[in-house]
């Protein structure tokens, strides 16, 4: 029987966290969970319903509602990788918008919110043979992954790749908005009380700011192979 692990990979957004995890997902067949798509979901139905915005964020209605939110990935053999579905509903698109950036990070920092998402992520990857990216992943989610992985790169970088892969989708944005927002999102997932973003001491820390993805993906799959061969 092949041998299978669980890979963590964990960073700073816009790191390229989720391009290679599906790259590697895809490689090994294992399952991937983009663990962002999931509290983007919650943070864009609590837009819907009018519990957060840039002006007001009503915690108790969004605590209340959260046995009312459905979240499942459903697998897009066209595109290659799984999409976020809310109650059913494909919202792969408007989950990746500014306005969520803006505010995911204050949805992610409620206890309540991350008990919910995380106990499924657990779920997800009781048997192994999974790569999950996200802010605790190597921390919190899954302690004991066999490998894990801490992806960083500068603000600039970050916000330029962004910024292009935005406009790439015909959305009208902002180059100095992209930059606060990265910087803003920094703050909130390293300073929040619960589960903030931290590097697993067992961590492998991994600096992508002048990288290519040739290179990132090759040095990283050694990486997995190690780990399998172990």
């Amino acid at each position: 029987m092949t041998k299978k692990i669980t890979i963590a990979i964990d960073g700073f957004s816009s790191t390229g966290k989720s391009t290679i995890a599906k790259q590697l997902a895809q490689k090994l067949g294992y399952i991937y969970v983009d663990t962002g798509a999931m509290y983007r979901a919650v943070t864009l139905y609590a837009m819907q319903q009018n519990y957060i915005s840039d002006t007001h964020f009503n915690v108790e209605d969004l605590i209340n509602d959260l046995n009312n939110i459905s979240l499942s990935f459903t697998f897009n053999e066209s595109l290659g990788f799984a999409e976020m579905y809310l109650n059913d509903v494909n919202v792969e698109k408007q989950i990746r918008t500014i306005e969520v950036s803006r505010l995911v990070s204050k949805v992610a920092e409620i206890s309540e919110v991350r008990r919910k998402l995380v106990s499924e992520q657990q779920e997800m990857g009781k048997n192994k043979g999974i790569v999950m990216d996200g802010r605790d992943i190597g921390t919190v989610v899954f302690p004991d992954a066999e490998l894990k992985l801490f992806m960083t790169a500068s603000a600039d970088k970050r916000a330029t790749r962004r910024y292009k892969e935005l406009l790439d989708r015909g959305d009208k944005v902002n180059f100095e908005e992209i930059l606060h927002n990265v910087q803003e999102r920094d703050r909130i997932d390293s300073t929040r009380e619960d589960s903030p973003l931290l590097e697993a001491e067992d961590a492998i820390e991994f600096d992508n700011s002048d990288m290519g993805l040739k290179e990132q993906f090759d040095r990283i799959m050694s990486l997995v192979n190690t780990r399998l061969e172990a």
